[in-house]
């Protein structure tokens, strides 16, 4: 059970302690193994209840819960022989992106995506997700390794947004992005990118470049996160909420408007309260997609990706 709640968790909170405490009874009796079951299914059904009616702010603090599982730890649950690659041979590596192959389901596939630490430690060596000119560079190179063994790319988009630090300005931030855009547009092999967590700004369109978007529910994708956009419209970063709202930043959101191709359910009560069933999910959903891609000849994803995002942001006038 997860140990930490969200202000909106809280009466499932109580649950939860109602059946540590019958759970803790030596020897129970089948009248306590009744009030358990009893109260697991009461759990189950509150879960269910309380997050099909999440707003989007709501959604926003689901996605970046401590603990939810993270790039690495959907890796690891796919994969036994995931084989991590590092450094851009430019600078240096970036621990905040994880790069490397592994096999799932009998195919090679080219996995990456941000990683954020468990602790204080851990995010500052992962620097809490957010890349820097090497970590996107790292991915290109990695990237262009799977196009020359025609392997494909699966990408798992968890991050903040891209490091703002003088560092990672004077080594071309913005240029290691958008080499990123050009390069991945015409990659001749498939990329599917998932949304684990948060996706904000280029920080995740880094790495976000696709011919299938897939978004599990609690995630959201944005250009630029609630806080950020709340201090520069009202100079109140405590309006996040309302800016959340306006921003129109979840799973729902985008499929509506072409960004999201498919919405992955996460088990009741969200990835944080079941990382196995999770992974499971997200699993099946990759592979189907990446099944279906498969098939398709290396010279047409240019122009399926050019129709993909040409599609996007086009209006009328009425």
């Amino acid at each position: 059970m997860s140990k930490y709640y969200l202000e909106f968790e809280k009466p499932i909170q109580e649950i939860d302690e109602k059946i540590l405490e019958l759970r803790s009874v030596n020897n129970p009796s089948q009248e306590v193994m009744d009030k358990i079951a009893k109260r697991e299914s009461e759990r189950i059904n509150l879960m269910k209840k309380i997050f099909s009616n999440l707003d989007r702010w709501q959604k926003v603090q689901v996605a970046r819960h401590p603990n939810r599982p993270y790039c690495l730890d959907y890796i690891h649950n796919w994969t036994e022989d995931f084989f991590e690659l590092h450094g851009d041979r430019y600078f240096g590596d970036d621990p905040s992106l994880v790069t490397g192959f592994g096999t799932m389901n009998g195919q090679t596939i080219m996995f990456m995506g941000q990683q954020k630490g468990r602790n204080t430690n851990e995010n500052l060596y992962r620097n809490f997700g957010m890349m820097r000119p090497e970590g996107y560079r790292k991915a290109l190179r990695v990237m262009k390794l799977a196009e020359k063994f025609n392997i494909p790319v699966v990408s798992l988009l968890d991050t903040p947004g891209a490091y703002p630090g003088l560092g990672a300005e004077e080594r071309g931030q913005g240029e290691a992005i958008a080499r990123n855009l050009l390069e991945m547009s015409k990659l001749k092999v498939p990329i599917i990118a998932v949304v684990i967590g948060e996706g904000a700004s280029g920080g995740a369109l880094g790495i976000g470049i696709c011919d299938r978007m897939l978004m599990l529910e609690n995630t959201w994708f944005s250009v630029i996160s609630p806080e950020g956009c709340a201090s520069i419209l009202w100079r109140d970063a405590s309006k996040a909420s309302s800016a959340a709202e306006s921003l129109q930043l979840t799973a729902e959101d985008l499929k509506k408007m072409g960004i999201c191709d498919k919405i992955i359910h996460e088990p009741p009560g969200g990835a944080h309260r079941n990382w196995e069933e999770a992974a499971s999910i997200l699993k099946a959903v990759i592979i189907e997609e990446l099944n279906l891609l498969n098939e398709l000849p290396s010279d047409q994803f240019l122009n399926r990706r050019l129709n993909k995002y040409d599609k996007l942001g086009v209006f009328s006038d009425s």
